[in-house]
């Protein structure tokens, strides 16, 4: 399966008008942004869980990194509310769960086997927000290696991020509010890819909160085996 699996190209979704698709197991179902390869997959998607659905217990070959975005994902490591950005390394184990409901942004196949850091972060801690040379614009380091490196920014109304270029590419969730650029315009729920090169002023009117991926698309990681 392929969805949005070239990577020289731009790509943007409106996750929210996307239908749920259910996985393997019950009670979990997903709206898929990009992807390239069967049920094992190099994958960018948004993930639902039922309250009381699971996953059974599972190795990440090619590494898993989610942000939790509704209700609180568990798994054998502890319980992660709604704003826990969490990294699990390749070959890592997990059983996950949700005994309440969950919606969680999540990446597979994705992770560089040198990157072996577990992260747990409380994106909700005030404390974390950096200020920026761009006046209006925040940022909060999540994880960096090598040429990747994720962040959240938060944009206030008018503020404005330059055009630039992108020699590993990049990659914006939009968490909240909204933003615009000269293709078009994106809300809570969207995904856009640009890929390696120029890319275009964004700008916030009414001020937005966006996860951001940048450099992961200079060095991919080992593909999944195939089917």
């Amino acid at each position: 399966m392929k969805i949005n699996a070239d990577l020289s190209q731009r790509a943007a979704v409106d996750s929210e008008a996307l239908a749920w698709v259910p996985s393997p197991m019950p009670g979990v179902e997903r709206r898929m942004l990009e992807r390239d390869g069967e049920e094992v997959a190099r994958v960018t998607s948004i993930v639902r869980y039922a309250p009381k659905s699971y996953f059974s217990e599972h190795s990440h070959s090619g590494g898993e990194e989610y942000l939790v975005l509704e209700g609180t994902f568990s798994d054998n490591y502890g319980d992660f509310p709604a704003g826990t950005y969490v990294r699990n390394p390749v070959s890592s184990r997990h059983t996950p769960h949700s005994e309440s409901g969950a919606i969680i942004w999540v990446k597979l196949w994705w992770m560089h086997p040198e990157d072996q850091d577990f992260v747990r972060l409380d994106t909700r801690d005030e404390s974390l927000w950096q200020s920026s040379d761009v006046p209006g614009i925040e940022t909060m380091p999540l994880h960096s290696f090598r040429a990747e490196e994720t962040s959240l920014l938060r944009m206030a109304p008018g503020s404005v991020l330059a055009a630039r270029d992108l020699p590993g590419g990049e990659e914006v969730f939009v968490l909240n509010g909204s933003v615009t650029d000269d293709k078009g315009a994106y809300r809570k729920g969207g995904w856009l890819r640009n890929p390696i090169g120029p890319a275009p002023e964004m700008r916030s009117d009414e001020g937005a909160t966006l996860l951001v991926k940048r450099g992961h698309l200079s060095e991919l990681p080992p593909a999944p085996p195939a089917a």
